[in-house]
């Protein structure tokens, strides 16, 4: 997949008491993460991740979700729903499609 864009998933982690979890246990979870990310190689990588109370949603990109799943059974964390990116959207959306329409280049010139 040399040069090919990977795609982007969200993962659902059902981790009970997640939000109570402490700086020190975060960063232990983290250095497990990373050193799971290490043995499986270049084709998969974490960006970031969100805790809530009871849940942990990560984001990454791999090639497959075959690396997700590797990924969860060497860290020991779970990957209860795995789901691929199809769009991302946030307040510019909004803006560059009124733009676009308030400014459709093709009737300025002429072009249908």
């Amino acid at each position: 997949m040399k040069g090919e864009v990977m795609p982007k998933y969200v993962i659902e982690r059902n981790m009970p008491g997640a939000g109570a979890l402490s700086r020190d246990e975060l960063a232990d979870i983290s250095a497990r993460s990373c050193r799971a990310l290490e043995e499986i190689g270049t084709e998969i990588q974490w960006l970031e991740s969100f805790v809530t109370a009871d849940k942990v949603y990560s984001v990454y990109i791999a090639r497959d979700q075959r690396l997700i799943r590797e990924h969860a059974y060497l860290s020991g964390f779970p990957a209860d729903t795995i789901c691929e990116v199809k769009a991302v959207i946030d307040p510019s959306t909004a803006r560059e499609a009124r733009w676009t329409k308030e400014h459709d280049v093709s009737k300025e010139s002429g072009i249908y």
